[in-house]
């Protein structure tokens, strides 16, 4: 997922992408204490999804706090 397409979505639908991303790295996470076949470079993946849509929050939340003060 690019930061650009994040961009362009609403609030809502990013916290919803985290969700789903969060509960995937949670699967994930069972499935290698389990013993199952995982993806390695799966983990990455989504790490950096995950820190993505936070970091694009994030900026959002700054950029009403400026706007707020002003």
């Amino acid at each position: 997922m690019k930061a650009r397409e994040l961009r362009n979505m609403s609030g809502e639908e990013l916290g919803e992408e985290l969700l789903k991303l969060r509960r995937a790295q949670f699967g994930m996470r069972i499935q290698a204490v389990t013993g199952q076949g995982v993806k390695p470079d799966q983990h990455g993946k989504i790490r950096k999804d995950i820190a993505r849509i936070k970091t694009v929050l994030r900026e959002r939340a700054g950029s009403e706090a400026e706007s707020d003060s002003e």
